[in-house]
């Protein structure tokens, strides 16, 4: 164990464009680990950390999540998130969600006040607005698209977050506005729990990129077993997840944080924005591999 007992990693989606400057995206995501730096150090539990940085990260309006999400082929915006504890696996999700500012916070009310793990649709709609939680009054003018659909077969945009606190406690949590310009009632992996969101008392991971191959290799749920099982490394566990998703012909990367405080963040897309509160205290962030 490092001198500092807590770390974290942040990502605000898989696969970069070439053209394009994401200095803003890397000075907002370097905040963003200094804030939670921050929390960590006052004791503050990984799950309630991720879900704050998560919900920044939705309320910015400059990732595929939240504000910065693309409307559907009916022109509506539907929203998916997850959120899981890792030391109870308690886990809480929505699923095309509509009409509300944070689907992180509603997919915690799911996990915390129902029986259930997802809430779909209407449903989900239904209990953020019993919650009270924050609507959105006129999609039209709120929704500022962060991306646009490009070459890429599957464009895609997603946000995440994983924890390990001071009492070494796990937490995950990942929030999308989906594929651009998707199917209307799409769901990718990022509220599917064991595909795109984990976490136990090993490891707690998140994934970004073409949710469809991360379904079909179940690719958080993998990495958590070699780890569990296999004693892998999160690096070397995320690394052949991610082989798995190539081999079906996706690409995307994972974030990871162990229970020792090792951290991981391996892609095989043309980049990934990330960043990363390393055990040892340093923050680093850029759309290129932190090591």
């Amino acid at each position: 164990m490092t001198s500092n007992p807590f770390s974290l990693v942040l990502h605000g989606g898989a696969g970069v464009l070439a053209d394009r400057s994401y200095q803003k995206e890397i000075d907002h995501m370097r905040a963003l680990a200094g804030e939670a730096k921050e929390m960590l150090g006052d004791g503050m539990a990984a799950l309630d950390v991720v879900e704050r940085v998560v919900y920044a990260l939705e309320t910015s309006g400059l990732y595929v999540a939240g504000k910065g999400s693309s409307p559907n082929t009916d022109n509506r915006y539907e929203l998916d998130a997850a959120i899981m504890d890792g030391a109870t696996r308690n886990a809480g999700a929505v699923a095309a969600m509509e009409g509300f500012v944070s689907p992180i916070q509603a997919a915690r009310k799911v996990m915390e006040t129902t029986p259930h793990v997802m809430l779909a649709g209407w449903g989900a709609n239904k209990l953020a607005r019993e919650a009270g939680l924050e609507a959105v009054d006129d999609p039209k003018s709120y929704y500022k698209p962060a991306a646009v659909p490009d070459n890429r077969a599957i464009a895609t945009g997603t946000v995440g977050c994983v924890a390990r606190d001071r009492d070494g406690r796990l937490a995950a949590a990942t929030s999308t506005g989906g594929t651009l310009k998707k199917t209307p009632g799409r769901v990718g992996d990022c509220p599917l729990i064991g595909a795109g969101t984990w976490a136990d008392q090993e490891i707690a991971l998140s994934c970004t990129g073409q949710g469809e191959y991360f379904i079909r290799s179940l690719a958080a749920g993998t990495a958590a077993a070699r780890v569990r099982y296999l004693h892998e490394s999160p690096d070397e566990a995320c690394r052949w997840a991610l082989k798995d998703v190539k081999r079906l012909g996706g690409d995307g990367g994972i974030i990871a944080v162990g229970r020792d405080g090792r951290v991981a963040y391996p892609y095989n897309s043309e980049g990934m924005k990330c960043a990363v509160l390393h055990a040892d205290g340093r923050i680093t962030a850029g759309v290129q591999d932190q090591t």
